[in-house]
């Protein structure tokens, strides 16, 4: 429901004031004792007081002439008005049940020359169906999915090469965007922006979920443009583990991911991915003598899956150890738990597991990302 003016908002003073007090909205879950972040929503307890007070009070509308002016928003985004807006050709059209395969569609972008993307966000026509998306960049030089149909819908198990079916479960292409239930689109500072190549494609990924109702989604992707070329490269990696086996019944579970920076780079943001059974997330640089510096901790929520935006991004010299570490919730007090008699290994579906830690950093302008895993000493 659109809580903009004091008409929209009156009839919800109640469930307002129950979830400010709750902390329940803003939705955010990082633990305030690691990290600062940009994009940290809470509200102070003076502001928590204020709206409990105006609650008890029968939420009284104030003077009229003190209001803000409307803030003007871009009809149907929350970034700019796009530079570009690339939208799936083809609508994906979703069975009222049964698990789905990943679901791809290639986009010719046409650019004619490079672009630098400064901001990015995908929308769903179907949100409902969304699990999560992810947009890569294939560069014209790409042999990724090459025999892939453009422009039409397909799935790892539709494609006639063998190869193309491979690959269709990995990738070292760049992500445009990662979006999932509660992600926010980037916006990258001035000086900083993602890197697409004259001549690239954009390919969607889309994991589908049924909800028991057929439909539809045509996702489409908005960029914004630098308005010139910036110092920096913004590129993004991931911690993960594939190879975890959660037991029945298991209420912290932990799992863990490590890797080493192979050259310089400024952490700029931190996004991490679970399932149904995520409970805690977080990340931490290993220091030489294996004592921990946490950079964040949270509380995680599958239906508001959120970045973290370091208020300081923070320069990590090469050779810096960064760990992702996930617990999980298999037993019976976890509500969101699908089976908590499952044993539980990574999957697509919701109902499996996953632990990925996404992660962007800066890199100089000209460095990609095939080249910053190249040691440079």
């Amino acid at each position: 429901m659109p809580l903009v003016t004091y008409e929209q908002a009156r009839p919800w003073a109640s469930a307002i004031a129950s979830a400010v007090e709750s902390k329940i909205m803003p939705p955010w879950f990082a633990d305030p004792r690691f990290g600062h972040f940009s994009n940290d929503p809470s509200l102070t307890e003076q502001q928590v007081a204020t709206v409990l007070a105006w609650t008890k009070a029968g939420a009284p509308q104030g003077n009229p002439s003190d209001a803000p002016a409307p803030r003007q928003w871009a009809a149907g985004w929350n970034i700019s008005n796009p530079d570009v807006i690339l939208k799936m050709p083809v609508p994906v059209n979703i069975p009222p049940a049964g698990d789905l395969e990943y679901t791809y569609e290639i986009v010719p972008t046409h650019f004619t020359e490079d672009k630098w993307v400064q901001m990015a966000e995908v929308v769903p026509s179907g949100a409902s169906y969304v699990h999560h998306a992810v947009v890569y960049i294939r560069p014209p030089n790409s042999n990724w999915l090459r025999h892939a149909p453009i422009g039409q819908p397909f799935t790892a198990s539709t494609l006639s090469n063998p190869q193309d079916r491979l690959d269709a479960h990995g990738t070292t292409s760049d992500l445009l965007l990662v979006y999932a239930p509660g992600s926010s689109p980037d916006r990258w500072p001035d000086g900083m922006a993602k890197f697409v190549p004259a001549g690239s494609d954009i390919v969607f990924q889309v994991h589908y979920t049924t909800n028991g109702q057929t439909g539809q989604d045509q996702s489409s992707i908005g960029l914004v443009f630098a308005k010139a070329a910036p110092a920096q490269r913004v590129i993004t990696l991931q911690l993960n583990d594939h190879g975890f086996i959660i037991p029945p019944g298991a209420d912290d579970f932990r799992v863990e991911a490590q890797g080493t920076l192979p050259n310089d780079a400024v952490l700029l943001c931190l996004f991490p991915h679970m399932h149904l059974r995520g409970k805690r997330f977080e990340y931490d640089v290993v220091r030489p003598d294996g004592s921990i510096d946490t950079l964040l901790r949270v509380n995680y929520h599958f239906h508001w899956q959120l970045s973290y935006r370091l208020a300081e991004p923070r320069l990590l010299k090469a050779g810096t150890k960064l760990r992702a570490v996930a617990w999980y919730d298999n037993s019976r007090n976890n509500p969101h738990n699908p089976d908590p008699e499952a044993t539980v290994t990574w999957g697509d579906q919701t109902y499996q597991e996953m632990m990925v830690g996404f992660f962007d950093v800066a890199v100089p302008a000209k460095e990609d990302k095939e080249h910053f895993f190249i040691r440079k000493h």
